[in-house]
């Protein structure tokens, strides 16, 4: 069985939410098991009391040397002024050893992510995030357009790019749509399929 690992941080449930979906993807292709996990909180309850932040769910939190026990690895956040949330970038500078050994490289590696609007860094996001994937040495396996008609959606609010599953968060109240949800699927079963085939030609 090749081995899908979804790691993300979530602290309103967005990004969860589309977790959850991409895991549903990962197992809809045969030969290929997902495992969700969180990264640590780096604030404390205190502070994430007073953002008005649920509590968190029961996903088994992660450590960094985990990470070698996937065949390929899907990471989601939220977006911090543009790029990645503090928590995630803390568990990637947790990796330095793992970089050091090239542990991780030729790995093949996703992302997901959500944002509070559209000019929020859905794309910003996923490119600074690829620079982590780089010195790993991680093979980035974005979506491209793979996803067909619901890469080109006009007429409502729609999340993500080829880069990987998104959704907008707004206000805090907007959760990820349908479609939204579709893609993230989509996602999970496109980067199962490519995982597959990696660990079979090895």
């Amino acid at each position: 069985m090749a081995k899908v690992y979804i790691v993300y941080y979530s602290m309103y449930g967005h990004v969860e939410k589309l977790a959850h979906e991409i895991k549903k993807g990962v197992e809809s292709v045969e030969g290929v098991e997902a495992k969700l996990c969180q990264v640590p909180e780096t604030l404390s309850d205190e502070v994430l009391a007073k953002m008005g932040a649920p509590g968190r769910s029961d996903v088994a939190v992660i450590s960094p040397n985990e990470l070698t026990e996937a065949d390929g690895i899907i990471f989601g956040f939220p977006t911090r002024f543009g790029m990645m949330a503090a928590q995630f970038k803390a568990f990637f500078d947790a990796t330095g050893g793992l970089w050091k050994a090239q542990a991780l490289a030729g790995k093949p590696a996703g992302i997901f992510f959500s944002t509070g609007s559209q000019g929020g860094g859905q794309e910003t996001t996923a490119l600074t995030a690829v620079t982590q994937l780089t010195h790993h040495g991680m093979l980035f396996v974005p979506i491209g357009y793979t996803f067909g008609g619901g890469m080109f959606e006009m007429e409502k609010v729609k999340g993500g790019s080829p880069y990987g599953a998104g959704t907008y968060a707004g206000d805090g109240t907007r959760q990820p749509s349908e479609i939204e949800l579709g893609q993230a699927f989509h996602q999970g079963k496109y980067f199962a399929g490519i995982t597959k085939k990696l660990k079979q030609a090895v």
